[in-house]
């Protein structure tokens, strides 16, 4: 729950709103504990998650939730305390949580807590389990390797068929065409 105060700053009514405009850009979010980690691998887990499409912003946790609860979405307040990141996510989420998990392997300080994921949460071993699936360009390529296997098989057969006939002779074909010309109309 958010704590608001009776009288809110200005100064902080424009953080709260910066805050809201920032998070209502994106659809999904994954929530980090990224206590322990140095500027340098923040700064390579940031340069790895532009590459696909996401962001990592560091928000004060009373302007998260305020702004969270505008956007009605006060679910994920579980997740703000504590020094967290949020991974700022527009499409692919499981590419972006591949990263992290990936990021978290190799320096173990860097803990993911859940994410919000399409109107979902998630929580830590649900949104694990989501980045082990392909994303959705992976399941387009599979799909449509899946669906030019057969007709590939097709098209290589009916080319098949073409260059046999016409290194056996158009015979059967060029018989048929004169036989056709010579009936005459009625």
């Amino acid at each position: 729950m958010a704590i608001k105060a009776k009288k809110l700053q200005p100064a902080k009514t424009a953080a709260i709103e910066e805050t809201r405009k920032v998070l209502s850009d994106y659809t999904n979010y994954v929530f980090i504990d990224y206590r322990g980690l140095t500027v340098e691998q923040i700064t390579k887990l940031r340069h790895s998650l532009r590459e696909h499409d996401a962001q990592l912003k560091v928000f004060k946790n009373n302007f998260a939730r305020v702004a969270f609860d505008e956007l009605k979405n006060d679910q994920v307040a579980q997740y703000l305390s504590g020094p967290t990141a949020i991974t700022l996510i527009k499409d692919e989420a499981n590419e972006a949580a591949k990263v992290l998990f990936d990021f978290a392997k190799e320096t173990p300080s860097l803990v993911v807590k859940g994410a919000w994921v399409d109107n979902e949460i998630y929580d830590k071993a649900k949104i694990e389990a989501f980045a082990k699936l392909p994303g959705k360009k992976q399941l387009i390529a599979m799909l449509m390797s899946a669906i030019n296997g057969p007709a590939r098989k097709l098209a290589g057969t009916l080319q098949a068929y073409v260059e046999k006939k016409q290194a056996g002779g158009d015979a059967p074909a060029a018989d048929a065409a004169p036989a056709a010309e010579a009936t005459p109309a009625s």
